[in-house]
């Protein structure tokens, strides 16, 4: 499982002209999911986003997480994330087909739900993303169980 973690001062996505997700101080989340990716996968991650230290404190360094300033999540199913590049055209074969990635990115957001607001993308549906990165802070996470460290 992949996240490409954005620090923003407000994100939105759209589909079909219409705003399906919408937030404003927060992180905005592209997740993917790759062939191995189970539950187990999807709690660590969310555990690791919903604490990741990326917003200023009182003396300027990054020491805040999303929860500690009642920011809220705007996550973007991607599979693209899976791409492989060997000549000019990206191959997705490592990407869990559509149908369990479906479910594993509503699980991702229910935990992430539990502790913080979520707004999302909308899974399968072509998105136009905009943001405004606050920083630029860009952050990769990813964990696959399958693998070893």
């Amino acid at each position: 499982m992949k996240l490409v973690v954005q620090r923003v001062t407000n994100a939105s996505v759209k589909v079909d002209n219409e705003t399906v997700g919408r937030i404003d101080e927060g992180l905005m989340v592209l997740v993917g999911f790759g062939l191995n990716d189970t539950t187990k996968e999807a709690d660590f991650l969310a555990r690791k986003l919903i604490k990741l230290r990326i917003f200023a404190d009182e003396e300027g360094r990054m020491n805040r997480s999303v929860k500690d300033i009642s920011g809220k999540l705007l996550l973007v199913p991607q599979f693209t994330l899976y791409g492989k590049v060997k000549k000019n055209r990206p191959s997705f074969h490592r990407a869990l087909n559509p149908e369990k990635a479906s479910e594993l990115f509503d699980y991702f957001v229910e935990k992430c739900s539990e502790e913080v607001p979520v707004e999302t993308g909308e899974f399968g549906a072509f998105m136009e993303v905009s943001l405004l990165n606050n920083g630029p802070v860009t952050i990769l996470l990813e964990k696959d169980f399958s693998e070893v460290d």
